[in-house]
């Protein structure tokens, strides 16, 4: 388990507590968090733990492991999650930017979604559950859905002063710093885009995104007949991580479905005034540059941690998201980057950005 200290770590091991005859912790990796981990290694002894990003590659390869859960955030985690797959182990994967910097060398050893590379996200593992049994040439088309993130009502002229602390009240999901800022400016819903294309083959125009504030709806499947498949859940991870984890029907930690409340589900369009973030995602691509993109997913990185301290205000990372794409764009010399240039234009962007100036 890389990652075992995050939000989706914490709540894979409430997964695991439930179902202590099926999944048996065997590694447990955190980033930084010594106190947590140490926590950890007391009530499972007889695991390996390792503390830092260096340690994601040992772990993801221990001879004991046959299931790598991937959970630690941004690219870093992008070597484990390959050393994995060539080891021959099955991947549960809870990172975006994996697919998004490196899609097409993970879709080479892995083929896609399915049991050698679970999806974890929740719009990605509904997707499978409405794909389950069905042949992918029935599909007409998929929609992922999107909560809108913690300023979907804020007036768009006050948006330039909202907070971090404003940006992490995140008001259907508990989830890290990371993942939360990029649901508020649509990132990530833009990155669930790229990864639904290398997840499933499918082309851009026949991914939607959907706005659906109440979070029940996690993906939509559209038939060449007409017919939609839909799944749904309350807004808990660890229902799709115990799907991803187990690959089959248990039950579950996660709290039932009430269809006898009254409620209703609301559906709509992207305000794309409001998610300028989500236009520079999908814009980049659109346009098929894959240095670009692994740019741009840099560029993320250092612009929600710059704004979590404070250094530039929340309407200025999609100008951030830009930059680090066009200096990405400017590095590639392939067409289909292999994993040490992917690293090699991931920093040249992260040096490019240290030099902006903080503006907040």
């Amino acid at each position: 388990m890389l990652g075992a200290t995050g939000s989706v770590g914490r709540q894979a091991l409430d997964v695991v507590r439930a179902h202590p005859d099926r999944l048996r912790v065997v590694a447990l990796g955190a980033n930084r968090n010594a106190d947590e981990l140490g926590a950890l290694a007391v009530e499972f002894p007889t695991a390996r733990t390792a503390l830092g990003a260096n340690a994601l590659v040992a772990l993801a390869t221990d001879p004991d492991a046959d299931l790598v859960l991937v959970a630690t955030p941004g690219v870093a985690a992008l070597r484990a999650t390959i050393a994995a797959l060539e080891d021959g182990k099955r991947v549960a994967l809870a990172n975006k930017e994996v697919l998004v910097a490196a899609g097409h060398l993970i879709r080479r050893l892995a083929g896609g979604a399915g049991e050698r590379l679970r999806p974890v996200d929740s719009e990605h593992n509904g997707l499978w559950q409405c794909l389950a049994g069905e042949r992918l040439e029935h599909v007409r088309r998929v929609a992922l859905t999107a909560s809108g993130g913690a300023f979907r009502d804020v007036p768009l002229e006050a948006l330039p002063g909202v907070t971090p602390q404003h940006a992490l009240r995140h008001p259907t999901w508990k989830m890290g710093p990371k993942v939360t800022i990029d649901s508020a400016t649509l990132v990530n819903k833009g990155y669930e885009v790229i990864e639904t294309r290398w997840l499933y083959g499918l082309p851009y125009e026949r991914i939607d995104v959907v706005y659906h504030p109440e979070s029940l709806v996690h993906a939509l499947v559209e038939y060449v007949d007409g017919s939609v498949k839909a799944q749904l859940a309350e807004p808990d991870m660890r229902l799709p991580i115990q799907y991803a984890l187990l690959w089959d029907r248990a039950p579950s930690p996660a709290p039932r479905f009430d269809w006898t409340a009254d409620r209703t589900l609301h559906f709509g369009q992207i305000e794309m005034a409001r998610y300028p973030c989500f236009r520079v995602v999908l814009e980049t691509a659109r346009s098929e540059d894959l240095a670009a993109m692994i740019g741009l997913s840099a560029a993320d990185e250092v612009a929600v941690e710059r704004f979590l301290r404070g250094e530039i205000p929340f309407t200025d990372i999609a100008s951030v998201l830009r930059h680090g794409a066009e200096v990405g764009a400017r590095q590639g010399r392939s067409k289909e980057p292999e994993l040490d240039e992917i690293v090699a234009i991931d920093a040249v962007v992260r040096a490019a950005l240290a030099k902006m100036p903080a503006v907040a």
